[in-house]
């Protein structure tokens, strides 16, 4: 059947609306504004259902996963600045989600690790980000999922989100070479 507006045929359900031709590029950006939104939109939704926004969800997983970690590191884990990062993890320490302790080998820095509350919320839960990830990954094959990360991390690393890989390795030999000025 046609729909008399367009000359269109009408889609046929399960089929993609489709809009007017975008190209690859402008249909690309539409679909990440669309995800982006889904985030915002979930984020929300989660902090009125569980407590917790997407990403003190994801710093409370992190910190889960790996116990004494320092903000530096969790920072360079999400991509993001360390002080993006300091309004989220004190928010979750204020709460009792997160406890911070010196770092006894370099006391300028701090570790957090999860409270007992905090762990209780370290697990998968309906409804978050997560699980909207994982239903969606379990349904695509690895190969859809590797090349699917590569083309997100490329696109992280144009807009500078992620670093180059030759910039981590200038970083880091830079990092060891001595500074005799």
């Amino acid at each position: 059947m046609k729909d008399t507006a367009s000359g269109e045929p009408e889609p046929q359900e399960g089929e993609r609306l489709k809009g007017p031709p975008l190209g690859e590029v402008l249909e690309f950006m539409r679909l990440l504004w669309a995800v982006d939104h889904g985030l915002q939109s979930t984020s929300k939704r989660m902090e009125s259902t569980l407590g917790l926004t997407g990403p003190q969800r994801l710093v409370i997983r992190l910190v889960g996963r790996f116990p004494g970690i320092t903000a530096g590191t969790l920072a360079q884990i999400l991509h993001v600045h360390p002080s993006t990062l300091t309004g989220v993890l004190k928010r979750l320490e204020k709460r009792g989600l997160l406890e911070r302790k010196s770092d006894p080998l370099d006391g300028r820095k701090a570790l957090f690790a999860l409270t007992e509350s905090g762990r209780a919320l370290d697990i998968p839960s309906e409804g978050t980000v997560e699980s909207a990830v994982q239903r969606v990954l379990s349904r695509m094959s690895r190969n859809r999922i590797l090349c699917t990360q590569d083309v997100l991390t490329a696109l992280a690393q144009e807009l500078g989100g992620v670093p180059h890989p030759e910039e981590d390795l200038a970083a880091d030999s830079a990092a060891k070479k001595p500074d005799f000025r």
